[in-house]
């Protein structure tokens, strides 16, 4: 749990340094609030794990009610899904394997696509989340699964240039929208990015 805990720190931390270019990026077509959104999300994870010490499962429980507690931006129950059906699988254990890392974030992704309704190609975090989720598939080890789940996220978020919005206020841009990344795929990149570290 502390190494689960330690990745999920460095997440947090990894988007808290790219407010500004979450935002420079939602400046674009979107409210301009992913940015303060995302860092919102980051400290209220963050707060939540300081000196946590129990189970796998409390510890993303802890993470869904500390997300969901905050007003914001459409990332706000996005994550805080994402963060439920991972606790609703998890084990109720001091301790998770690869294989168990791999059946939670299955979940996460199936509960995240629920309350989004968005698919790959919408250009939404959906473009970084599934692919990273997919890609831990064919991990070995929990290093390697993190470093795959972070390289495919990373590519996920690079696609969405070539992707027209489909979703909230960038979708009324159109066309406008293709050559720029969607921050919230490029948040779910950057907190891949921090777990992997």
């Amino acid at each position: 749990m502390e190494e689960f805990k330690r990745r999920v720190l460095n997440g947090c931390r990894e988007v808290m340094g790219m407010e500004a270019r979450f935002t420079e990026i939602d400046s674009l077509f979107g409210d301009a609030d992913h940015g303060l959104t995302m860092s919102k999300i980051a400290g209220a994870i963050t707060g939540a794990l300081q000196g946590y010490t129990g189970s796998v499962k409390g510890m993303l429980e802890a993470m869904a009610d500390a997300v969901g507690e905050l007003n914001g931006g459409s990332a706000v129950p996005l994550w805080n899904s994402w963060f439920s059906g991972m606790a609703d699988a998890a084990m109720d254990a001091d301790s998770i394997n690869c294989e168990g890392l791999k059946k939670i974030f299955a979940a996460g992704l199936e509960e995240f696509e629920f309350m989004s309704g968005a698919s790959v190609g919408d250009k939404t975090i959906m473009d970084a989340l599934a692919p990273a989720t997919e890609a831990m598939a064919q991990a070995g080890t929990e290093e390697e699964l993190f470093t795959l789940a972070a390289e495919a996220a990373a590519r996920g978020a690079e696609n969405t240039k070539g992707f027209t919005a489909k979703f909230g206020r960038a979708k009324s841009y159109g066309e406008k929208t293709l050559g720029t990344e969607d921050a919230g795929a490029l948040s779910m990149a950057a907190f891949f990015k921090g777990m992997a570290g």
